[in-house]
Parts: C-alpha cells; sequence; structure tokens
C-alpha cells in the first residue's frame, strides 16, 4: 500500500507540475505577447514622431524657399535702384564739374571787373555799361548752349 500511496502522490505531484509548468507557459507566452504589442506600439509611436518631424521639416523647407524668393527680389529691386542712382549720382557730378567751370568764369570777370574800377574814373562809365548790358540779359559766359537757365543774379555775382 506504501508503493500505492507513493505511486499516487507522485502522479499528483507530476500532475500539479505539468499544470504549474502549463500555467508557467501561458504566463511566458502573455508576456511575450505582451511584449509584441507594447514594442508594436512604441514603433508606431516612433513612425508618428517620424512624420511630424518630416513634416515640420518640409513645412520649414517651404518656408525658406519663399522666404529666398524674397530676398532674390529684394535684392533685385535694390541693385535696379543702385543703378538708378548711380546714374543721378553721375549727371549731379557732371553738373557740379559744370557748375564750378560757371563760378570760376564768373570769378575771373569779378576780378576783371574790380581792376576795371581801381584802373581809372573812365573806366567806370565803361563798366557801369557793361553791368547794365549784364543785368539786361546779356550772355556773358555762353549758358544758352548749356541748355540750362541761369539766374541774371549768378550771372553778375
Amino acid at each position: 500500500m506504501s508503493s500505492g500511496t507513493s505511486s499516487g502522490s507522485s502522479l499528483g505531484t507530476r500532475s500539479s507540475r505539468s499544470e504549474d509548468d502549463l500555467d508557467l507557459k501561458t504566463q511566458m507566452e502573455n508576456r511575450r505577447k505582451r511584449r509584441k504589442e507594447s514594442n508594436r506600439e512604441s514603433a508606431r509611436r516612433s513612425r508618428l514622431r517620424k512624420q511630424h518631424h518630416l513634416d515640420d521639416l518640409t513645412s520649414q523647407v517651404n518656408q525658406l524657399k519663399d522666404q529666398n524668393k524674397q530676398l532674390g527680389t529684394a535684392l533685385r529691386v535694390t541693385n535696379q535702384n543702385l543703378v538708378a542712382v548711380q546714374a543721378q549720382n553721375s549727371v549731379l557730378q557732371t553738373q557740379k564739374m559744370e557748375l564750378e567751370s560757371r563760378l570760376g568764369s564768373l570769378t575771373e570777370i569779378l576780378l576783371f571787373m574790380n581792376a576795371s574800377t581801381t584802373s581809372a574814373a573812365a573806366n567806370t562809365t565803361t563798366m557801369n555799361n557793361s553791368i547794365t548790358t549784364i543785368n539786361n540779359g546779356c550772355d556773358v559766359l555762353g549758358a544758352s548752349t548749356w541748355g540750362q537757365p541761369i539766374d541774371l543774379y549768378y550771372q553778375c555775382f
């Protein structure tokens, strides 16, 4: 009998072990399934983050392209303005040289006129006649050929 009991208890233990093994296997299988599902969810979130980052970069590229176009347009306009200002500056430089030349000529006339007034009293009448002629619109320096009107004030002084 004792061998029967021992066989019976060993059989019960075996049955219990195999149930424990089955439970352990089931638990391991469930853990593995949960881990797989967790990994899938983590991969999905990672793909979403990556897609979001890619969308942000694409948006940034488009924004920078637009900004580059605007800057290119602004640069072209600025270059056109530069050319216009340079042309205007050239004209003004030419006018400046022309006016300096006129001033030099007027200075010579004044020196001549001052010298004439000190030379003799008889020349005073001649100088008064010259001033009257200049004030009456005589073109002493040939201003009519320059294509610009000149005030009589500048012709005399």
